[in-house]
């Protein structure tokens, strides 16, 4: 059966809907590191190889980002997100070999074609306040498989962001091209401000220029508001750079001293405080105007963004994908960074650094016997141990299934080895009850050292795996006997 799509029914108003995403100017257009970010995090997040964010044209399906890099095109009515972007609901399908719209579809029935495919749609505003489906993010996989409510919400959550970020570029693109016409639409000023005032307030952003033929800056009323101070105070460099804590202050200096020379467009987000002590994110975007002396520019113009939400919301995006959502610590993405950074600290400083690698004794037993619910009972327990003061910072992980690490870095701890691994093995050892029945859970560790000569992950893993192995072999031999 073929996935086609009879377009001219799809929407009452398919015209307005083109309009509206062609009004972005993102069709064709170059890629840039906010989608390209935000695809990445989407695949992290939702652990799939290939994460898109697709725009639905007229009669093709445009890959703004993707994971993979490219930026390419597809037939529109071949494209799963042509079907997605019908709904207001993530479209989830486990397996699209098995789906009648699309089991004949050219990227399912080619040969290691597409099988998972989830996405969520993603909409613009148009200039009258009526919202449109423009496109979709999506992942997709060469294998079947299926994708929890967790899953669910936070696709639907990176789809509002993709959102967030195409409306605040707009709003911040328009901005600038009014930003850097308006000396040349005197006749009409009035009803560009009045535009700009009202982006301004809707964008939580605002207009600056530096005019170097008398370093005088001047800023909009949206630049002022961000600040916290009146319009009454006269702003200079000096005083607008006080906001920023030292090591933003070097990156500003250094855009603008890199656009000043070669003309190269200024965009950079960094932190900042407000008149108030408030602790922001700010985005700041500028250009040259002109051409004064000796080729230099005559002024510098741009914007001042509040970005503040959505940093936060990126970060908070960011923590889920490094967390384990059972235990609350961190998962085996996390932990693989964390453990090459801490091996890289370890001999660049010459510390010492432990690696513990714990599989749980009988947990199929507590399962089989007390049931899944005891099971996730246990795996929360453990990742409560491996968070106990005593282990003063370290890094604890959950690796998949019942095995879990600890990276000790604190020097004291790192100098016992023995008394690590027997606190842990103490530690881990507690009751389990459920239904009138109880249990023990348990757990083997595993200790070892870095040395000089192991420089990658996979070793460090290695060692303390075999070390882990050969002392539950060791407990096994000791149960046998004892039953002897």
């Amino acid at each position: 059966m073929s996935s086609a799509l009879p377009t001219a029914d799809m929407f009452a108003d398919e015209t307005r809907r083109l309009a509206a995403l062609h009004a972005l100017a993102l069709l064709d257009s170059e890629p840039e590191r906010e989608f390209d970010a935000l695809v990445a995090l989407a695949a992290d997040m939702l652990s799939c190889p290939t994460a898109m964010l697709t725009l639905v044209d007229t009669d093709r399906l445009w890959i703004k980002a993707s994971t993979s890099g490219e930026q390419s095109e597809i037939a529109r009515d071949v494209g799963m997100c042509t079907q997605t972007i019908r709904g207001s609901d993530p479209l989830v399908i486990d397996d699209l070999a098995l789906d009648p719209r699309f089991d004949a579809n050219p990227m399912v029935a080619a040969r290691d074609g597409l099988r998972f495919y989830a996405g969520a749609p993603i909409h613009a505003v148009d200039g009258e306040g009526e919202r449109h489906a423009i496109g979709a993010l999506c992942v997709v996989d060469t294998t079947p498989r299926s994708m929890s409510d967790a899953g669910r919400r936070a696709l639907q959550h990176l789809a509002t962001l993709a959102e967030t970020t195409i409306a605040a570029r707009a709003a911040a693109s328009k901005a600038l091209e009014i930003a850097t016409t308006a000396d040349r639409q005197a006749a009409a000023l009035a009803r560009q401000d009045r535009i700009f005032r009202q982006a301004e307030r809707m964008a939580a952003f605002g207009s600056w220029r530096v005019d170097f033929a008398d370093d005088r800056l001047e800023w909009s009323d949206g630049v002022y508001h961000i600040y916290g101070l009146p319009m009454s105070v006269r702003p200079t460099m000096t005083t607008a750079m006080d906001f920023y804590p030292p090591h933003a202050r070097a990156e500003i200096d250094a855009g603008l001293a890199r656009a000043i020379e070669t003309g190269e467009p200024l965009d950079i987000e960094v932190d900042f405080t407000t008149a108030q002590g408030e602790q922001r994110r700010v985005r700041v975007m500028g250009e040259c105007e002109g051409r004064g002396e000796g080729g230099k520019p005559a002024a510098l113009v741009g914007v001042f963004q509040d970005v503040t939400e959505r940093h936060a919301l990126e970060l908070t995006l960011r923590r889920t994908a490094d967390t384990d959502s059972l235990t609350g610590i961190a998962n085996r993405a996390a932990f693989d960074r964390a453990l090459d950074a801490a091996m890289l600290r370890a001999h660049r400083q010459g510390t010492p650094l432990l690696l513990a690698l714990i599989d749980l004794d009988g947990f199929k037993a507590i399962n089989d016997t007390l049931g899944h619910t005891a099971g996730d009972d246990v795996l929360r327990g453990v990742g409560r141990v491996l968070e106990a003061p005593w282990l003063k910072g370290s890094f604890a992980a959950r690796l998949g299934g019942d095995e879990f690490a600890v990276i000790v870095e604190d020097p004291g701890l790192a100098a016992s080895m023995g008394h690590v691994c027997r606190r842990l093995e103490e530690t881990l050892r507690f009751p389990i009850a459920m239904g009138g029945l109880a249990m023990v859970s348990a757990g083997t560790v595993g200790v070892a050292m870095l040395d000089q000569d192991c420089h990658t992950t996979r070793d460090f893993v290695h060692r303390a795996d075999t070390i882990l192995y050969q002392a539950k072999r060791e407990r096994v031999g000791e149960r046998r006997r004892s039953a002897a």
